[in-house]
């Protein structure tokens, strides 16, 4: 089943169901106003979904206008981005002769939550110098978790599974991790992939709580990579039990698993900018590949042997003079 998100001029919009060929709709009008009232009562509102989603596959509904749809949660309680994938680790700390972090835990940091791009959305961003990135990653959106919930226990807790743009703005991640507080200015707004597919939408490439499915990345219509998410070192169910060790998690609560990244990094390319500039490094001496500037267009799909079961996200990053003259239509 996937989900979508209608603007509707309201900060939640209103939730969609939508076909499996992305042609067309029915609004879960009677069942839950949004995503975030949906994921609060899923038991209960599941099989009316369910009934929508048949609906829709004998012919039912009205045409889908990707254009006019939110990020899947425009807002939501709780994100949490994990670094499941090691070798993305081990490239940044070789190329920068950094330590390894001596951990068998979960990498995670809490980020901003109270707003999410949708995935043709353009990206308001200050500067070019602040070193402007991209993160392709997987999510997953959870119901209400216990505190202490297993991993196994945890598999039932995830609810949807996403397509996130994590931006990340380099020049200032080092200055604010020196601190030993975390990012804020480092990590605007993250973008997302236009549907939320339930697990089982995505069949076989569903298992051990991992997503397995190519990452496909072009920059300016140029291949960049395809990593694919199976070679997380925690799975998903892992990092939700993680993040519920010693707190509740609010249902709703989004969980990331960092940029994805592939052992065969010379066959598959990078999800970010920075891991190239890290290979760049290390095999060269200096980094080649420039950081993004202002009108940039950046292309995500998780498109397997079809098209992407979450749509794709392919936007531009806006300029600063559209920013400043439009400031008031962002707050």
């Amino acid at each position: 089943m996937r989900l979508a998100t209608l603007d509707n001029g309201r900060p939640d919009g209103s939730l969609i169901v939508v076909s499996r060929d992305a042609r067309r709709c029915l609004p879960a009008d009677g069942i839950a106003d949004t995503l975030q009232q949906a994921i609060e009562r899923w038991d209960s509102v599941e099989p009316a979904l369910r009934r929508l989603a048949d609906r829709l596959e004998q012919g039912d509904g009205e045409a889908l206008d990707e254009s006019r749809l939110l990020a899947p949660l425009p807002r939501a309680w709780q994100w949490l981005d994990g670094s499941a994938f090691p070798q993305h680790g081990e490239l940044m700390q070789k190329a920068f002769n950094l330590p390894p972090i001596e951990s068998d835990r979960p990498l995670m940091y809490q980020g901003l939550s109270d707003r999410f791009l949708s995935g043709t959305q353009d990206v308001p961003l200050p500067s070019e110098a602040d070193g402007i990135d991209f993160e392709g990653e997987f999510g997953i959106i959870t119901d209400a978790v216990p505190m202490g919930t297993s991993a196994q226990d945890a598999l039932s807790h995830i609810k949807l599974v996403l397509l996130i743009n994590d931006w990340s703005l380099r020049a200032i991640a080092p200055i604010e991790m020196k601190t030993g507080f975390g990012w804020v200015q480092a990590k605007p707004a993250c973008s997302v992939a236009p549907f939320a597919v339930t697990p089982d939408e995505l069949g076989e490439a569903w298992q051990d709580g991992r997503v397995h499915l190519p990452l496909e990345v072009h920059v300016n219509g140029a291949w960049f990579g395809h990593p694919d998410g199976g070679e997380m070192a925690f799975g998903f169910h892992e990092l939700v039990a993680h993040a519920a060790r010693t707190r509740n998690l609010v249902a709703g609560t989004i969980i990331g698993s960092g940029t994805v990244s592939n052992a065969d990094y010379a066959t598959l390319g990078s999800c970010c900018i920075s891991e190239r500039r890290a290979i760049e490094m290390i095999e060269q001496g200096k980094p080649q590949t420039a950081f993004l500037r202002f009108g940039d267009r950046v292309l995500l799909g998780a498109f397997g042997n079809k098209s992407s079961p979450f749509g794709s996200i392919n936007q531009q990053i806006v300029a600063a003079d559209f920013l400043v003259s439009m400031r008031s239509g962002f707050l």
